[in-house]
């Protein structure tokens, strides 16, 4: 299932192409355009830390991580995250979209392309970690349908030193069918 999973995905300009060394300059361009949002996710792809950051994603570990395009610009990443195929769950997460293209409706068409395909490959839970300051995104998944199951305690320590609670959200195929039905 994971080689069905991990593949480039396309709707219209928004195209996800697998993230490797050939995509580090381009991305830290974008990820240096909002130096101040990295202090509520875990690790930092900010100036100073960039090199890092982009080193450990690539390098496995159970991430599979994509390059984001609008049409040929490179925008921002994302990545399936801790995949279960045992239990057909996968995590969408390690998101940032530059500044430009949030609010535009662009995130929710990238979140709606990754969801859709999981769900056609045979997953039947994804979900969401979310740090609890990071009320943006969390009100992005509940948009999608995708529950808040409950906080986990001081569940990571990020980058800073801080302690994070981490907000565990899910969306289930039952939920994704009911949200689409009311959307259309």
């Amino acid at each position: 299932m994971l080689d069905r999973l991990y593949v480039e995905l396309a709707d219209g300009n928004l195209r996800l192409v697998k993230l490797t060394e050939a995509h580090r300059e381009a991305l830290r361009v974008v990820c240096a355009a909002d130096g101040d949002i990295w202090t509520i996710y875990s690790s930092s792809f900010g100036p100073g830390h960039f090199d890092q950051s982009f080193g450990a994603l690539i390098g496995g570990g159970g991430r599979m991580p994509y390059a984001i395009f609008d049409g040929e610009t490179l925008v921002g990443m994302t990545a399936w995250l801790r995949p279960d195929l045992a239990a057909q769950t996968v995590e969408i997460g390690n998101s940032f979209i530059h500044p430009d293209a949030r609010g535009t409706g662009f995130n929710r068409l990238l979140k709606r392309l990754m969801i859709e395909h999981a769900f056609a490959v045979g997953i039947r839970r994804v979900e969401f970690r979310i740090d609890e300051r990071n009320a943006r995104s969390q009100a992005a998944v509940a948009k999608f349908g995708a529950v808040k199951e409950g906080v986990l305690r001081a569940e990571r320590v990020t980058w800073t030193g801080y302690t994070r609670d981490t907000g565990l959200w899910s969306l289930l195929t039952g939920d994704w069918a009911d949200q689409q039905a009311r959307v259309r």
